[in-house]
C-alpha cells in the first residue's frame, strides 16, 4: 500500500464493516445538478510521472476539480520518529510537499477548484503516546500544520477537510474507550485546531468541511457516521466552524438500493438518515457533500461488481445525489484501478490499463427507471460547456444492433431527461457528438426500478 495513498485499504474495511451490519425518483433539483463534481485521482495524480497524463484524461472526461488526500505523515520531517525534530511546525518551507504540491500547482495553473483533506497516518512525534501514528494526534501540532499547508497552497485551494474517516480505527484511535465512543471528541479538537490554524494562514473565506465519515461503523472497533455526527455536536460543547458536513457513502454489491439495517449506518441510497440527523443536531441546513465515492468492480471477489454492473450503478448514483437538493458536491474515487486486491477497484481503468465500461459511462451518465409502461431518463454530458443534445439508441432483445429512437436538448449543464416507451428487455445507451465532431456513445445500461 503506497504510503502517499493509504485510504484505499481502510476504505474497504469500512465498506466491510457496512456489509458485516446487514445479515426515489424526484426530479433533478437545480442545486444539485449544478452542483461540482472532484475526481479523487489518488496517486495517479500525485505521481510525478503520469500526473500530466491523467489531468488531461480528466479534462478529456469533463473534470475541472480535484480532491486531494493530504496525508501528514507524507510530508512531515522525520515522521517515523517518536522524537519531534526542531523546527518552525508552521512554516511550510519545512515541510516536503513533494507530489502533492507539484499537483495542486498543476490544479491550479488549469484553473481547476481543489479540495484538500487532512489524513492520517500522522507523525509518531505528533501523537500522545508516540507509540504509533493514528492515537490521539495533538489537535497543536495540527493545527500548526493546517497553517504551513493553508499558507503553501494559498489561493489554489478553496475547500480543506478536516480529516479522513475520523469514525475508522485506521484514521484515529481510539475510537472507543470503555466502550463509549471517544473518537468524537478527539475529532472535535482536531477540527477546532485545524480551522483555526489555516484561518491564521489567511484561508478565511474557504469552505471548512467535518466529517468525511466513512459509510459504516460495527459499534466496536468503529463508529456509525451518525453516532460520530452526533457526538461531535455535542450539547453545551463549544461551536465549531462547519461550513459543510462531509461523507463517503459507499455501498455494497446491492448497489444504491441498498439499505443498512444499522439506521446510523448511511450509504447511497439511504443520504436522508444523514440529513435528518444533521438537521437534528446542527440546527440549522448544513450542507451536504460528498468528498468520496465509487462502485467496486471485478476482481474484487468481496465487494465488486461485473464491469458493466459498475457503470449502471454509478449512473444510479450520481442521478440520486443530483436529485437531493442538499448535495453541495460529489466526487469519483478512483481513475485507475489499485494494483493489489486489498485496495480499491472502483476506478474506471483496470490496474492494467484497460478501460472499464464506467470510463465511457463517466462521460455520458445515463440512467433509466421503469414507470408503468413508460421508461424516465436521466442523462448528463460531462464535457459539456453549454447547452448541447443526445441521441438516445435502444436495443432490444431481438434487435441486431441499437437504433436512434430520440434525440433530446441538455440544458446548460449538460443534463437532459425524457420519457420514451419502455419494453422488457430493452437496453439503453446516448451518442453524442462534441463541437469539435467527435463522437462518444455510452455503454448499454438496463431498467432499474
Amino acid at each position: 500500500m503506497s504510503r502517499l495513498v493509504p485510504a484505499r485499504a481502510a476504505l474497504v474495511a469500512a465498506l466491510l464493516l457496512t456489509l458485516a451490519c446487514a445479515a426515489g425518483s424526484a426530479p433533478a433539483a437545480q442545486a444539485s445538478s449544478r452542483a461540482p463534481l472532484y475526481f479523487d485521482a489518488g496517486s495517479a495524480a500525485i505521481d510525478d510521472t503520469t500526473r500530466d497524463a491523467t489531468l488531461d484524461r480528466l479534462a478529456g472526461l469533463g473534470v475541472h476539480a480535484l480532491r486531494i488526500g493530504l496525508v501528514w505523515a507524507a510530508v512531515a520531517p522525520d515522521a517515523g520518529s517518536a522524537t519531534r525534530p526542531a523546527f518552525d511546525a508552521a512554516d511550510p518551507n519545512a515541510y516536503d510537499w513533494g507530489g502533492y504540491g507539484r499537483l495542486v500547482d498543476a490544479a491550479h495553473a488549469r484553473g481547476w477548484r481543489v479540495l484538500i483533506t487532512f489524513s492520517a497516518p500522522v507523525p509518531k512525534w505528533a501523537t500522545a503516546a508516540r507509540a504509533d501514528q493514528v492515537t490521539r494526534p495533538s489537535p497543536t501540532a495540527f493545527g500548526a500544520f493546517a497553517t504551513a499547508a493553508g499558507r503553501r497552497f494559498g489561493d489554489a485551494v478553496d475547500a480543506w477537510g478536516l480529516w479522513n474517516e475520523p469514525n475508522h480505527p485506521r484514521f484515529l484511535k481510539p475510537q472507543y474507550v470503555r466502550g463509549k465512543p471517544a473518537a468524537p471528541a478527539l475529532y472535535r479538537a482536531l477540527h477546532l485546531a485545524g480551522v483555526r490554524g489555516l484561518e491564521a494562514a489567511g484561508q478565511t473565506e474557504d469552505t471548512m468541511l467535518a466529517g468525511e465519515t466513512a459509510p459504516g461503523g460495527d459499534r466496536r472497533s468503529s463508529i456509525p457516521p451518525l453516532q460520530f455526527l452526533r457526538g461531535v455536536y455535542c450539547a453545551g460543547c463549544a461551536k465549531l466552524r462547519i461550513d459543510g458536513w462531509a461523507h463517503h457513502p459507499y455501498a455494497n454489491r446491492r448497489g444504491p438500493s441498498y439499505v443498512p439495517p444499522d439506521r446510523d449506518n448511511v450509504t447511497i441510497g439511504v443520504l436522508r438518515r444523514l440529513e435528518t440527523a444533521l438537521d437534528r443536531a446542527a440546527r440549522r441546513k448544513v450542507p451536504v457533500w460528498i468528498t468520496e465515492f465509487g462502485v467496486q468492480s471485478a476482481p474484487d471477489t468481496l465487494l465488486g461488481v461485473p464491469l458493466a454492473r459498475q457503470a449502471e450503478f454509478r449512473s444510479i448514483s450520481e442521478r440520486l445525489l443530483r436529485a437531493d437538493p442538499r448535495v453541495a458536491a460529489l466526487a469519483q474515487y478512483l481513475l485507475v484501478d489499485d494494483t493489489a486486491l486489498s485496495g480499491f477497484q472502483s476506478g474506471l481503468i483496470t490496474a492494467a490499463g484497460r478501460a472499464k465500461p464506467s470510463l465511457d459511462e463517466f462521460r455520458l451518465p445515463l440512467a433509466v427507471r421503469r414507470s408503468g409502461r413508460t421508461a424516465l431518463l436521466w442523462g448528463l454530458v460531462r464535457p459539456a460547456d453549454g447547452a448541447t443534445r443526445v441521441e438516445v439508441l435502444v436495443r432490444d432483445r431481438s434487435a441486431a444492433h441499437s437504433t436512434a429512437v430520440a434525440t433530446r436538448p441538455t440544458d446548460a449543464g449538460g443534463t437532459w431527461t425524457a420519457r420514451l416507451p419502455w419494453r422488457a428487455g430493452r437496453t439503453w445507451r446516448v451518442r453524442w457528438t462534441s463541437p469539435d465532431g467527435a463522437t462518444f456513445v455510452g455503454p448499454p445500461v438496463r431498467v432499474y426500478g
